[in-house]
């Protein structure tokens, strides 16, 4: 019964009816290359430009769709071949998309905006060709605050607010997703995170090994790195990352505008090998088990199957005797809702980096992501593996401060916070 009702929790929260068939896009077809309609590859101009593509990705478990797109040759069926690329670090996968060392990567939301907008990195023009995955990520705080009776955000902000000491904050990317959820999060408890606490960056694979020796007392990553802790006796989950905002973009698929404009039909070869992998994965609980027991491999995450099935199922236990089904568990494709690169998405990241001091004055929010989120590879590569493409190019959502995000007026939204830098 348990496992039926999943499947039933499962099933997308918005109406079909949102949904335009990709059937009936008889204007989005007619921009597609013949060979591309057809599913298939014809020689010559509809070819991708490259055969083999090299995509980066830190071990999490939200890397999972790149990997089994290579993995279960989904790749194949669009004339490529995706050789996936495990790294050490963001700053890793940063630096090397930006030298060309990759030509794609999963990759933090943003981290990509943050090089387009030359914070965090290096200058330069960059590319979002999907998103990967929603929600799955967790706050973790150590089994110290436990027993300090710091077990939620309000409990911690209580303890925070005694000052005995600095409590000390890990996120694995200063521009990326987890050091924004982390910052709304303690914001959102009346806690500042660059005032009140320390944060430091840490790779996701060594923040338990961090926590462990205490050199932080929470952390913001992505799965398993959370449901390890608990695992291992060091921590607990004090909230998700759906809990902020439920149905979250996270990870993306990165590149550079360069690459892009050298490699197009590559690019939508991927994205529709992705979506491919995607639909699969979310399709049954016997595929999830399946994706969980080959990134758990050494040459992937490097962990044991049941640290990354769990949540992945979303099958929750937060380390303080509390378990759950979670509808909002991890997506990879959810019928499309999950991958489409809408531009209010890629506009909050740059709200949050100006709320942040990150960014110093407003950008031209729209049409930076307008550059920077390609909608128009999207949605070849969307057409070439029959996904249904959304209304709107934008979408609203309340988060947990009760303060809705729309798109439709980001510098007010921006400066809007009590809470900022």
């Amino acid at each position: 019964m348990e496992d039926k009702k999943l499947v039933a929790d499962s099933k997308p929260a918005f109406s079909r009816r949102d949904f335009v068939s990709t059937a009936m896009g008889a204007s989005l077809m007619a921009m597609v290359p013949p060979g591309v309609r057809s599913g298939a590859w014809a020689a010559g101009s509809d070819a991708p430009e490259k055969k083999e593509v090299r995509i980066g990705f830190i071990p999490l478990t939200d890397c999972a769709s790149v990997v089994m797109a290579a993995v279960n040759k989904f790749d194949e069926k669009y004339g490529i071949k995706i050789i996936p690329t495990k790294e050490a670090s963001w700053a890793s996968v940063r630096d090397k998309l930006v030298n060309g060392e990759l030509d794609c990567a999963h990759v933090l939301y943003g981290l990509i905006y943050g090089v387009q907008m030359g914070i965090g990195g290096p200058k330069k023009d960059m590319a979002n060709l999907m998103t990967l995955n929603t929600n799955g990520q967790a706050i973790t705080l150590s089994n110290q605050m436990k027993d300090k009776g710091a077990v939620d955000g309000p409990s911690l902000a209580k303890l925070i607010a005694k000052k005995e000491r600095e409590y000390t904050f890990a996120q694995t990317f200063p521009t990326g997703t987890h050091a924004m959820w982390l910052y709304y999060w303690l914001a959102a408890q009346g806690i500042n995170p660059l005032k009140d606490v320390k944060t430091i960056t840490v790779p996701p694979p060594q923040m338990v090994a961090n926590m462990r020796v205490g050199n932080m007392d929470g952390y913001c990553v992505g799965e398993p790195w959370n449901n390890r802790a608990i695992m291992d006796n060091i921590g607990f989950t004090a909230t998700t990352t759906q809990d902020i905002w439920t149905d979250h973009p996270e990870k993306v698929l990165g590149t550079t505008a360069e690459w892009v404009q050298k490699n197009p039909n590559t690019a939508r070869a991927v994205v529709a090998a992705i979506l491919d992998a995607g639909k699969w994965i979310d399709a049954s609980l016997p595929n999830k088990q399946k994706t969980a027991e080959v990134i758990a491999q050494k040459s992937y995450v490097n962990t044991d199957t049941e640290v990354i099935v769990a949540r992945m199922l979303g099958r929750y236990q937060n380390g303080l005797g509390k378990s759950w089904d979670d509808k909002n568990h991890m997506k990879f494709f959810n019928e499309g809702a999950v991958n489409f690169p809408y531009l209010s998405d890629g506009m909050w990241f740059m709200t949050q980096h100006k709320r942040w001091g990150l960014l110093k004055s407003h950008p031209d929010y729209l049409a930076v992501a307008k550059q920077v989120n390609r909608i128009d590879i999207y949605k070849q590569g969307a057409t070439a593996a029959g996904v249904a493409l959304p209304k709107s190019e934008m979408r609203s959502h309340k988060l947990i401060d009760g303060v809705v995000w729309d798109g439709k007026d980001p510098a007010k939204y921006a400066d809007g916070f009590k809470v900022k830098a």
